[in-house]
């Protein structure tokens, strides 16, 4: 697959193609419906298929400061939108004179000058141009002047999670915070995923028999409820069951927040200074501060049979 980044980096003659456009953070489940849709087209009119997203988020170039806590990094989205098939990821530097371009010079700049959109596949609630002004029928009235048509494509699935809310990255944010992984997962349709580096912590699960990965998280990352989960580290294409501990350990009135995960009956694992994921499978419970150390130590034992047993059932 292709990955873009800005205008400049298209290709020069790049003919007509496939278009959908949106943030698509976490590509959940009815991200998948539109993109799938946008593929299935350009497979029937033998052209590629094109994601059109930004960085960063809009909300913060619009409203400074409202960054939402992402589901994924623009690396992962694009490894997942690749698994969907495909052809071309373009990220655009979104700035404030980029939020100032009307629809119609939007879809000039971007759909036509560059892309040479054959159709665009969107979802109802599809929204771009200058303060959101337009919409599937603006994308649709211009499609007329500038020879591509527009479909449209219902995302809204439902499931369990949230009481039947219908699926999005606002549903699936507020889930992790909830530390509803299980809820999460049914969005997404695949476990939520912090990645990071793994740094030099305290070494206290060395102490304690119990070391654990420290992951310094990217920024903005959508980071599950302080507690003890049920997860996987994935460690260069492995994934090893792992109990993972999210919070300020305040069992040594820790301050900062980390994410550290305890690879299951792995010993002598290395892994200062790569990049890893964590997928949370299952909640097992809150953040406690014991009475004895030794009561700390029953309970993470126990924590990490719980693990093994939940990983087991999750497949």
């Amino acid at each position: 697959m292709q990955r873009w980044r800005g205008l400049e980096d298209i290709p020069e003659g790049w003919g007509r193609s496939v278009v959908t456009i949106g943030s698509y953070d976490g590509v959940h489940r009815g991200h998948q419906l539109i993109i799938g849709k946008a593929v299935a087209r350009a497979r029937e009119l033998g052209i590629p298929a094109v994601v059109v997203t930004f960085d960063p988020h809009p909300s913060e170039v619009v409203r400074p400061g409202t960054h939402p806590p992402l589901l994924a990094p623009h690396h992962r989205r694009a490894e997942l939108m690749t698994e969907l098939g495909v052809d071309a990821v373009l990220v655009l530097p979104f700035t404030k004179e980029f939020s100032k371009l009307s629809p119609a010079d939007f879809v000039v700049k971007v759909l036509v000058d560059k892309l040479h959109a054959q159709v665009v596949v969107e979802g109802p609630n599809f929204r771009f141009g200058h303060k959101a002004t337009g919409n599937v029928e603006t994308l649709a009235e211009l499609g007329t002047t500038y020879d591509y048509t527009v479909e449209v494509v219902d995302l809204f699935e439902r499931g369990e999670a949230g009481g039947g809310e219908p699926f999005s990255s606002t549903l699936a944010r507020r889930l992790v915070a909830d530390g509803d992984v299980t809820g999460a997962r049914e969005v997404l349709g695949r476990p939520h995923r912090v990645e990071g580096v793994v740094v030099r912590g305290a070494q206290r699960g060395r102490e304690l028999g119990f070391p654990t990965a420290n992951v310094e998280t990217l920024p903005h990352t959508a980071i599950p409820a302080d507690g003890v989960y049920a997860g996987l580290l994935q460690v260069e294409g492995e994934a090893m069951p792992a109990a993972v501990s999210v919070g300020t350990n305040p069992q040594f009135d820790g301050k900062v927040r980390t994410v550290e995960a305890y690879a299951i009956d792995r010993v002598g694992l290395d892994l200062y200074g790569l990049h890893v994921g964590v997928d949370f499978l299952a909640y097992i419970r809150g953040q406690e501060k014991f009475d004895t150390l030794d009561a700390l130590l029953d309970r993470m034992a126990v924590d990490v049979k719980l693990a093994r047993g939940l990983i087991a059932d999750a497949g």
